[in-house]
């Protein structure tokens, strides 16, 4: 029996803005406009064709997204080479743990929110992720060392969403599986003078099939623009309540996932949760600057957690055996961003400073509690005696100056250079420490460099070819968890190395083939420690290699076919660590949930009138369980699909996730020792929608 959310308030809001806002009609007989020119702002914060950067991105459209019903991160990069997007979590069931360049970690990856860092100085901000009303969506492979800094290893990406003032309402309401249901609503408010606005507001109620397993969320993004003083100034106001019961991860024993829990066994206590309120707000200013333009942004965010949860410890339905906790946690970003792009014609200059600001307190008390192994009998955390209590207080500040320039010396050749100067200051405290709390200041430089070289000059049909090399480096992740440990990791490394080629046809087709190689130095992950509890620590060496292929048609009017292969290698260069007390060399043994193949395609029609249909297919393949490479989990296909029809004004669709209900594991437990949650069963849903 799931919790019922209390946030009538926020709820109500975004229902009557959902049902009160007046629809736009369209011309029965007016066709979709054509596609515009696909630009990107993610590598230079300058909008450009992605052909001619010298990295590696893929840029989904918003329309792109809606045809296929793409509500979360996993629908929404099917079909992009070398993503994989695992659902769900340790941040929960409105999370999910994103795989680019061969790693799935929480934290290798840079998530980006209209310009601003979506998490701070902490992990990426996954579950009160919401990809209503948006534009488009930019995936970015390898580090981004420059503008972004100390925040990114294996990708960057970029969620934009729609323009304050940006013409089209847009109003849908959703039914699905398990009782699950929504109601949303985007475009702009009424004129109002010189003010541009935008509000998009929706409330998702989401079910699963696992035992206790759903989440509510409540969003609002409210966007605003005028022009003045030369300039123009933004606001953005987002507020999400976000309310999850947390799923169970299923423990493995020796080489398999053990068959003594049933599949879809929940262990937590009986009033598990994982809540969040989140409140963040940014202003900025944009004006010209003689051959130039300069942008400032200031974004704050607090968010507060009120969490609880628990993990097995042992397969025994005898005794206590799990571990719980109990936790209330805040924390504030703050983030600031000033920079001057000027541009001639054989040389464009990107210049300026930033700084992320983080702090986070949490208490946490830690109980043992008994429940059996099918999920049965779980007490609430209040009803068992706390073991042990915790406390920790974290600051993070992050400064970086940085220098790109981009030179065109002829028509057919470009080169990037960029340069950085970090400085990341930490400070931890645990407890009542007698040491007293750990700190850590470190500065130094990264940077990229790369070309670009026109090899085919036939303006309908450009092949580009092109090469970087990234240096880059980030703080160690924090660990939130109940066991935390007063000191700070070393900083993780990463020098990158990546080649390729980019080409399209006319607006037909857009297609590209890259190569990569990253040294990973301090790799963050977790191991069990001396308690028998999950903590995170520094594992040597890696290196990460692989291709990626990738090409987006758009066979005739509104017929879409993208489609991706990826082959990468994730392995240890140097990592021993102790498995049951006897010390173990993982050199060469490729890093566990890493699968060397992956493939994904989608296809969409969308005509303008009548039926419409998508279809996407992911196949993961084999990879392991284990850093010691014993536990195999076999690949797999996801099947998701959707029928449409579309009216003048009306939409209705009826759409199915992973169809062939294919249970593997998909992403490993930091908090849960060996332990694996699995891809969610079939689901359905019909949305309506009114334009």
């Amino acid at each position: 029996m799931h919790r019922t959310t209390t946030r009538p308030i926020a709820a109500l809001a975004l229902l009557a803005a959902a049902l009160l806002a007046p629809a736009a009609r369209t011309g029965d007989d007016a066709p979709p406009p054509e596609p515009d020119e696909v630009v990107e702002v993610t590598a230079t914060r300058l909008a450009e064709p992605p052909e001619s950067v010298p990295v590696t991105i893929t840029v989904i459209d918003g329309d792109e997204l809606r045809a296929r019903g793409a509500t979360d991160l996993a629908s929404a990069l099917a079909g992009v080479a070398g993503v994989s997007v695992a659902p769900g979590g340790d941040g929960g069931p409105a999370a999910s743990v994103p795989e680019l360049w061969g790693l799935r970690e929480f934290d290798a990856f840079l998530l980006v929110v209209d310009g601003v860092p979506w998490g701070g100085a902490f992990d990426p901000a996954l579950a009160s992720l919401d990809l209503a009303g948006i534009e488009r969506i930019e995936v970015l492979r390898g580090p981004a060392p420059v503008l972004f800094g100390a925040t990114s290893f294996v990708g960057v990406i970029q969620v934009l969403h729609r323009r304050p003032g940006s013409e089209g309402r847009a109003i849908a309401v959703t039914a699905g599986s398990f009782g699950a249901g929504g109601v949303s609503f985007s475009g702009p408010l009424p004129d109002a003078g010189r003010w541009r606005h935008l509000l998009i507001a929706d409330g998702v109620r989401e079910r699963f099939r696992d035992d206790r397993t759903a989440y509510d969320r409540a969003h609002a993004l409210y966007r605003a623009e005028i022009d003045a003083a030369g300039g123009t100034f933004r606001l953005d106001l987002d507020a999400t309540g976000l309310a999850q019961d947390p799923a169970s991860p299923h423990p493995r024993a020796g080489t398999e996932l053990s068959p003594l829990v049933p599949l879809d066994a929940n262990h937590n206590p009986s009033d598990a949760k994982l809540d969040q309120d989140r409140l963040h707000a940014v202003g900025g200013y944009d004006r010209s600057v003689g051959d130039g333009t300069w942008s400032t942004t200031l974004a704050l965010t607090r968010s507060t957690h009120d969490i609880v949860r628990g993990f097995l410890t042992e397969l025994a339905d005898l005794g206590p055996n799990a571990t719980g906790y109990r936790q209330d946690r805040t924390v504030t970003d703050l983030y600031l961003d000033s920079h001057v792009a000027l541009t001639r014609p054989a040389i464009t200059i990107v210049a300026g400073v930033d700084h992320l600001h983080g702090k986070a307190d949490a208490e946490s008390e830690i109980f043992d509690y008994a429940v059996a192994l099918d999920g049965s009998g779980a007490p609430a955390s209040g009803t068992v005696p706390v073991i042990e209590e915790t406390s920790i207080g974290v600051r993070r500040d992050f400064t970086g100056l940085y220098l790109q320039a981009e030179w065109r010396p002829s028509s057919v050749f470009r080169v990037d250079l960029g340069l950085r100067l970090n400085r990341t200051d930490e400070r931890r405290e645990v407890g009542e420490s007698a040491e007293g709390p750990d700190g850590r200041v470190t500065t130094r430089a990264g940077g990229a460099v790369g070309a670009s070289f026109l090899a085919r000059r036939r303006e309908s049909s450009p092949v580009w070819l092109f090469a970087d090399y990234r240096d880059t480096f980030k703080p160690a992740a924090v660990d939130f968890g109940p066991d935390a440990e007063r000191d700070i990791l070393e900083p993780e490394t990463a020098r990158t190395w990546e080649a390729g080629v980019k080409g399209r046809v006319g607006r037909a087709l857009s297609w590209h083939a890259s190569a990569f190689r990253m040294d990973f130095e301090n790799l963050v992950v977790s191991q069990e420690n001396d308690q028998g509890l999950p903590t995170l620590v520094n594992a040597g060496s890696q290196r990460f290699e692989g291709i990626e292929l990738e090409a987006d048609a758009r066979l005739r009017p509104g017929l879409h076919w993208r489609i991706g292969y990826a082959r990468h290698d994730a392995r240890f260069r140097d990592y021993e660590r102790l498995f049951d007390g006897v010390p173990t060399q993982l050199r060469g043994n490729r890093l566990e949930m890493s699968a060397r193949d992956l493939a994904s395609t989608t296809l969409v029609w969308a005509p303008p009138r009548g039926f419409g249909a998508s279809v996407s297919a992911d196949w993961v393949g084999r990879r392991f369980l284990d850093m010691r490479n014993r536990a195999t989990a076999p690949a797999y296909v996801a099947w998701s699909a959707g029928l449409a029809w579309r009216g003048a004004r009306h939409e209705l669709r009826l759409e199915g996730r992973n169809l062939g209900d294919s249970r593997p594991p998909v992403a490993e437990s930091e908090l849960g020792d060996a332990q694996y949650y699995r891809l969610p069963a079939r689901s359905f849903r019909i949305v309506w929608g009114v334009a």
